[in-house]
């Protein structure tokens, strides 16, 4: 079988990593997959990504850079992104990630006209989601957690917005069948979300911020995860299709 390919852009910070491990076991855990089915390149240490075709699916995780850097390492995952849209290959991205295919595509990221949003928030969900079929099992106002600066101002064309929150416009973007990112981070656990907080507590209290009350305002984003799980579960039962079709042609010329 297929890997699915985690694209990692960024590391968590070190105090985090020392107690909760780095992103690739966040998202092997938020997607319940074992260790042999899953493979990580560290792209923005100018690790080589393998060609789509090789892949059962991808996941693009968050960052500390910003994708309005436009640094190099970024915009070549922006070109293989573009390539693996060009085969369909399924493709989950969160916050950088999200940014990135959105900014792959055609779209305008940069950072937020109204600031930072942290913290556990309400996703609402807009009505072509009810249509979506990863997305139709969802309650409207699903907890999930979130922590960025920059945002997608302006999706790419043809993209189809599915979910918002009361900060940003365009929390869940489609982009065709396989295809699909959110700004919040379905692969944060409760720990995860109040560490980002705390460690960025006297930026946000310069900022006006309460920080108790966004500590008190965690909680869990089952549903958030659920998402994940759901396409990453959807990518493998097509992969193992795909891969029976050539078996089964192979057995009939055989006989």
């Amino acid at each position: 079988m297929k890997p699915v390919l985690i694209v990692q852009t960024g590391a968590a910070p070190a105090e985090l990593r020392a107690r909760m491990g780095d992103f690739p076991h966040w998202f092997r855990v938020a997607m319940a997959l074992r260790a042999t089915q899953v493979r990580t390149v560290r792209v923005d240490h100018e690790q080589a990504l393998p060609p789509p075709r090789m892949l059962a699916a991808a996941v693009i995780t968050g960052s500390g850079a910003m994708v309005s850097e436009r640094l190099p390492w970024s915009e070549r995952t922006a070109g293989w992104i573009r390539d693996a849209m060009d085969v369909d290959l399924p493709l989950f991205g969160v916050c950088y990630g999200h940014q990135l295919i959105a900014h792959a595509l055609g779209g305008r990221v940069d950072y937020h006209p109204q600031g930072r949003e942290i913290g556990t928030q309400a996703i609402a969900l807009l009505p072509g989601a009810a249509h979506d079929p990863l997305l139709q099992r969802l309650r409207d106002g699903f907890a999930a957690h979130t922590t960025h600066e920059q945002s997608v101002l302006e999706p790419p064309r043809g993209a189809q917005v599915l979910a918002r929150s009361a900060h940003d416009a365009h929390q869940i973007l489609r982009y065709g069948e396989t295809a699909i990112s959110t700004q919040f981070h379905p692969e944060f656990s409760v720990a995860a979300m109040q560490a980002y907080i705390r460690r960025r507590a006297d930026v946000l209290r310069g900022e006006g911020r309460d920080v108790d009350a966004l500590l008190a305002a965690t909680r869990p984003a089952p549903q958030a995860r659920r998402l994940l799980r759901a396409f990453v579960r959807a990518a493998l039962q097509g992969a193992a299709a795909t891969a029976i079709v050539p078996a089964v042609t192979r057995q009939a010329r055989a006989a």
